[in-house]
């Protein structure tokens, strides 16, 4: 459920030092899902894939009682952190851990599209949304529409490193085809635009997490020459996009079984 290197969504979800870094960069994807599934105080929110924990920490601030699921014990260790009072469990879209029907909303949020089987964790996330909730699904979308594309794919091109294919769910109908295979309608989704205004210092730190340090020294220039037209005074303004989409599952408990 995390992203690979040389993939922009590595961006986001790729190691403690981006924290501080990237932060709210997906904040208008979560706006369109707030709206859209309602949520709101006294809400019951499962992340799965969930990472440090930033977008459980703002759901947590209107008020939602927050739950997390993620593979990597080090990240769930730094939700914990930020959310010490929230039920945060390693797992997976096949294990999730929590009894069918539990939460009003179940969100993936730059996760799903790396799961092995897709349609599989889709499932996943319906077990664990009661009858008449919502599942949201939100990812990168296709690297022509992303910034930060341009400088990954320098830094592969200096490593000769290959960058791994996107994937359907970053295409345009991808998650809306997701759904409609197990039956569901999109009650929402679309294309949202995220701007990223960073220094060089967190430009630098944020593309060149992973490399080691003898690495990134070299690696500077390769990143510095790709930002460039990005630059506008001391900082770098570069605009990437996110696809998402949100259902509602069948009110009805028996019809909901059939996914």
């Amino acid at each position: 459920m995390t992203g690979g290197r040389g993939r922009c969504g590595r961006l986001v979800r790729d190691g403690p030092g981006l924290v501080a870094v990237v932060g709210d960069h997906p904040g208008p994807v979560w706006t369109k899902i707030i709206r859209a599934a309602g949520i709101g105080a006294g809400t019951s929110v499962l992340d799965v894939g969930c990472g440090s924990g930033e977008w459980l920490g703002h759901l947590a601030g209107l008020g939602a009682d927050v739950a997390g699921v993620d593979p990597a014990a080090g990240m769930i260790e730094l939700a914990r952190e930020r959310l010490p009072g929230a039920d945060l469990r390693v797992g997976t879209f096949d294990d999730l851990g929590f009894p069918v029907g539990t939460f009003d909303v179940v969100t993936a949020v730059n996760a799903l599209q790396f799961a092995a089987d897709p349609e599989a964790g889709l499932t996943g996330l319906l077990r664990a949304t009661r009858p008449g909730g919502h599942v949201a699904i939100a990812n990168w979308a296709e690297d022509a529409r992303n910034d930060l594309f341009r400088i990954e794919q320098a830094i592969a091109d200096a490593t000769d490193a290959e960058i791994l294919p996107g994937g359907p769910l970053r295409e345009p109908g991808g998650l809306e085809s997701l759904f409609d295979r197990a039956g569901l309608a999109p009650i929402d989704g679309g294309l949202v635009a995220l701007a990223w205004q960073v220094s060089e210092q967190d430009l630098l730190r944020g593309t060149l997490l992973g490399h080691p340090p003898e690495q990134q020294d070299e690696l500077t220039p390769v990143v510095l020459r790709a930002a460039a037209p990005f630059r506008s005074g001391e900082d770098y303004h570069l605009t990437n996009h996110f696809r998402y989409a949100i259902t509602q599952t069948p009110a009805d408990q028996s019809a909901k079984q059939r996914f």
